[in-house]
């Protein structure tokens, strides 16, 4: 399927998220853990809350949307392969304030285990970079994306 390392772009300067920077309401997103050779599959974030981090891939829900639907979008979107859920890694809250301790984003984020089904890598949508990171390769992901990648990794069985 040609799984090799995925060229990689410098993050660019992102414009705001309409309506999710500053909520009146927490937005949900999805997730999609993805191992292949006992590497994960990371993407690089083009749009604040985490411009310029690796995380992995997955975004807000649409409405009308499944979450199931969801994640093979946000993934097939972000990274041009088609995946299937397997099953439910985590349910989690991330709240970022700014520095007069507003909430400035809130997420309800569901991750999933997935499966490569198909498609080939190419990142869009608003990631800026696509790599396959071996477990020892994660010290520029987010301490809390270590631990759902730790625990779908135990699901795994990779």
């Amino acid at each position: 399927m040609g799984w090799g390392l995925a060229r990689q772009q410098t993050p660019e300067t992102a414009e705001a998220v309409l309506g999710r920077e500053y909520p009146e309401r927490p937005w949900v997103g999805v997730g999609a853990l993805i191992f292949h050779e006992g590497r994960v599959l990371l993407v690089r974030r083009g749009h604040a809350p985490s411009l310029g981090e690796w995380s992995i891939p997955g975004g807000a829900l649409e409405v009308g949307e499944t979450l199931a639907e969801g994640v093979k979008r946000e993934v097939r979107e972000e990274t041009g392969l088609e995946v299937e859920s397997v099953a439910t890694v985590d349910v989690v809250d991330r709240i970022a304030r700014d520095e007069a301790g507003r909430v400035q984003f809130h997420y309800v984020l569901v991750d999933f285990l997935c499966r490569v089904t198909g498609g080939s890598e190419a990142f869009a949508d608003d990631a800026v970079g696509l790599r396959w990171a071996a477990m020892d390769e994660l010290d520029e992901v987010a301490p809390f994306t270590r631990e759902v990648i730790a625990k779908a990794r135990k699901m795994a069985g990779s």
